[in-house]
């Protein structure tokens, strides 16, 4: 891998990383107010900066071995919007050299939400920036409204900017509450990408964010988050009845899932899938026959598709030790290129 000095010929004056995040519970309900359960993963992307004394920025992608050059003060395409969404926002009015290297697996696991937030570290050491690390969050969640066009809510960015991987991390999104939670006794995570490949920009998610904001507004409450009674959402027009039945479902299930042991845990993430797959219609057949190949192990509490959907990633709760030999069982069935990615 290519490092800072090997493509700019100068060290950094600021490095920083943040990791990627898997969604155990609380999918498609961070922009309708609602609650999700995010945790970290190992997997991090790492951003180091240093002045150029020019007029545009140079990005580097080590993964992919790109370089990108922007004026300052534009957009630029490709991976660029993320960076200088990032950049912009924070007021940068100097060319910048920006080195990239990431090893989270794009689909379902942020790992744009990963680079965003390294950047933004990368940034405030650069600049001494009064950003705490919600603040921070914030920001990136800006980066993909005004510069990458995808309408996200705000789990993503919090996550990368505050979770750790020895715990679940509550977030009430409206209010930006979180505590920590312990994982179920005697449990432990699996994270598997399909391999299947998305792009959020060109899916249908800013399409379900309207429908859901349409739903709420014909049930008169500000969010969906306000609804308690889940039977009144069947007066809504199909589609919007739904949508609105995942988000308000989701939310039941995340609360449920903090007083849950390990087989109720897992039977409320099956359930969730199962809603993600037919009510929100965000899934995709090959990481259904994953779910489904997890869900019929017996060493699996429950599994689900994790992220926006369109493909990605599954996640699933094992019996505690046996992750990988899980994970070596389901994709000696599942055919396609899905790989371990957790732990």
């Amino acid at each position: 891998m290519s490092t800072f000095r090997d493509v700019f010929g100068h060290e950094p004056q600021a490095t920083a990383s943040a990791p990627g995040r898997v969604n155990l519970l609380g999918e498609h309900t961070d922009y309708q107010g609602g609650f999700v359960l995010p945790t970290a993963i190992p997997q991090r992307t790492t951003v180091s900066l240093g002045r150029n004394d020019s007029g545009e920025h140079v990005l580097h992608s080590a993964n992919s071995h790109t370089t990108l050059r922007v004026p300052v003060g534009e957009v630029g395409t490709g991976f660029a919007p993320y960076l200088t969404g990032c950049l912009n926002l924070s007021g940068v009015q100097e060319g910048l050299d920006v080195h990239v290297y990431g090893t989270v697996p794009s689909g379902g696991l942020s790992s744009s939400a990963s680079l965003e937030v390294a950047t933004l570290r990368a940034l405030r050491e650069l600049y001494g920036l009064e950003l705490d690390d919600v603040a921070l969050a914030l920001r990136g969640v800006q980066v993909e409204h005004q510069f990458v066009g995808v309408k996200c809510g705000v789990m993503d960015q919090m996550a990368s900017s505050l979770a750790d991987t020895r715990t679940m991390l509550l977030i009430d999104t409206r209010t930006l509450a979180r505590r920590a939670v312990p994982f179920p006794a005697g449990a432990e995570v699996l994270v598997i990408d399909s391999g299947v490949p998305r792009r959020l920009a060109e899916s249908g998610y800013n399409e379900r964010r309207a429908q859901v904001e349409e739903a709420s507004r014909l049930l008169g409450v500000k969010e969906l988050r306000d609804v308690q009674d889940i039977t009144l959402v069947e007066t809504l027009p199909p589609v919007l009845r739904e949508r609105a039945r995942h988000v308000v479902g989701e939310n039941a299930r995340v609360l449920a899932a903090l007083q849950a042991d390990a087989p109720a845990f897992g039977r409320l993430m099956n359930a969730s899938h199962a809603s993600l797959q037919g009510d929100y219609a965000v899934s995709h057949p090959r990481v259904d026959e994953l779910v489904a190949l997890l869900q019929a192990h017996p060493d699996v509490f429950g599994a689900r598709m994790t992220g926006a959907g369109f493909g990605g990633a599954v996640v699933a709760l094992v019996r505690e030790g046996r992750a990988v030999a899980v994970a070596d069982d389901v994709l000696s069935g599942y055919g396609h290129e899905g790989r371990r990615v957790v732990p």
